[in-house]
């Protein structure tokens, strides 16, 4: 987008430029990195953090000190993990004991790895592998545990997805290989992730207890990213819509992309979305548990995204022509409210729900289930911050004349008021001490002004004392005439 282009956008749409603004000028990070008192290596692998991904890079630079480098690791490892599985010039042959060995490869000093295609964008990751490898062996042990037993998973997931024959030629068939997809390659960084937290006591350990909760935290995220890529997806003839679903609308996966079939194609969409809006109430709970400011802007921000994401795809066309993302205005305005508290993050997943159901159609064979999910989630979210609202209190109150539903007492309601007097009355007193200050440093002169105040004062109150002394002794004169 050109910069005229960028200009008549924000002129017809003030909100956006108000959200990046906001967020650039009054988000404070709660963590700020020190590139000043970090190694060569820790910088170099910030560096293929920023060229990797620029969203996560910085969620992940604002984290807690205890976490920033090992999760800046994690996601180093899984995401050269992730490039060698992608390049399909790599051979089968060769590419199977590379992700099956890759956490065995990671702990050798200097490893690098270039055979990647010249067009895979994240090789330049592991060519220069070795400054990752140098800091994990920094790690402390716990936290390079739990990193070397996720890759030891994912890297077996992945290849036993790149020998199976039938998912490379024919896509995914059934909800649960589906599924099984989405724990592989975001599922799993869940369990790490989580595992970390609570290593680190930034997390409450009854979520060790509770991994679907974690489970549903990448299942949302990675179902949202399938449904939004499904154009991407099939130019690249990848297909990772579950058979089971798209087939009960079309009869072949092309078919979903002609034009004479598009609302066919948008039910099968809302069935995705229904899918995925499943997850939803666990992925709430399971930030509830999240006891650091950091961390939990870091799970918040994307889930906030998804949520927005499955509203802007819900029953949208334009995905079967084109990749469609959120604009960056809405998502500055996103990690504005993600990155306070719960209670505002639950106010996001309800505005977008009911954008969700008021996007619904009656005639979509998904409608009724969409409605009562939608539903689903706003009485999760009441159940957590209960509204209060007016009718219902007044009605309350109409039941129960004699209940006192005020909670404030009078003692307090005093209190309260002479509060609000005296911070006025401070106000008031510090502006015009300022603007007295201002104007004695631009050159008044307070002392010529007090002179003449003075002087007429004296004026003033010098002719009111002579109209009175005349108005008395002209009473008797009058008084005389009257008689006479």
């Amino acid at each position: 987008m050109g910069a005229f282009t960028k200009a008549a956008y924000f002129l017809f749409h003030p909100n956006q430029l108000r959200s990046i603004v906001q967020w650039k000028v009054w988000h404070e990070p709660v963590h700020k990195r020190d590139p000043s008192k970090e190694s060569e290596t820790e910088k170099a692998c910030f560096r293929h953090l920023e060229l990797t991904s620029r969203s996560f890079s910085a969620v992940i630079q604002e984290l807690n000190p205890e976490l920033l480098m090992p999760i800046c690791l994690f996601y180093l490892v899984l995401r050269g993990l992730d490039t060698i599985e992608d390049d399909m010039t790599i051979d089968l042959a060769k590419k199977e004991p590379l992700l099956r060995g890759f956490a065995d490869l990671m702990e050798i000093d200097g490893w690098t790895f270039t055979e990647n295609g010249p067009n895979e964008k994240d090789r330049e990751l592991l060519v220069h592998f070795d400054d990752v490898i140098t800091e994990l062996k920094k790690v402390k042990k716990p936290y390079y545990d739990i990193i070397r037993e996720i890759t030891v998973k994912m890297g077996n997931g992945m290849a036993d997805y790149a020998l199976n024959a039938e998912h490379n030629t024919n896509g995914v068939n059934t909800i649960e290989e589906y599924e099984l997809y989405c724990h592989y390659v975001a599922g799993l960084v869940g369990e790490g992730l989580t595992r970390l937290f609570v290593e680190s006591n930034l997390a409450n350990p009854a979520l060790l207890e509770r991994m679907e909760l974690t489970e549903s935290m990448g299942q949302f995220l990675q179902k949202t990213n399938i449904i939004r890529d499904i154009h991407e997806d099939f130019v690249d003839k990848r297909r990772f819509w579950p058979k089971t679903i798209w087939s009960k609308y079309v009869n072949t996966w092309d078919d979903m992309f002609k034009p004479e079939n598009r609302e066919k194609a948008l039910q099968c969409s809302s069935e995705m979305v229904l899918n995925a809006l499943k997850h939803t109430e666990e992925c709430l709970f399971y930030m509830a548990g999240i006891r650091d400011q950091s961390v939990f802007n870091f799970v918040a921000i994307p889930q906030a995204m998804a949520i927005a994401t499955l509203e802007l795809v819900f029953r949208n066309p334009a995905i079967f022509e084109r990749n469609v993302k959120i604009t960056k205005g809405d998502a500055c305005q996103l990690m504005m409210e993600s990155t306070q508290n719960l209670r505002v993050l639950c106010g996001v997943f309800r505005r977008y729900a009911r954008r969700i159901h008021k996007k619904n159609d009656p005639r979509d064979p998904n409608y009724l289930a969409i409605s009562v999910q939608c539903g689903k989630i706003e009485q999760f979210i009441e159940s957590i911050f209960p509204t209060q609202d007016p009718k219902k209190i007044a009605l309350a109150q109409a039941q129960n004349p004699n209940e006192d539903v005020n909670t404030m007492e009078t003692g307090e309601t005093t209190f309260l008021v002479l509060s609000m007097l005296g911070v006025l009355f401070i106000i008031g007193g510090l502006m015009v001490g300022i603007s007295l200050g201002a104007a004695w440093l631009m050159g008044a002169r307070f002392d010529l002004a007090y002179q003449d105040l003075s002087g007429r004062i004296g004026t003033f109150v010098q002719g009111a004392t002579d109209v009175s002394t005349t108005t008395v002794t002209s009473i008797p004169t009058t008084v005389v005439h009257q008689e006479l």
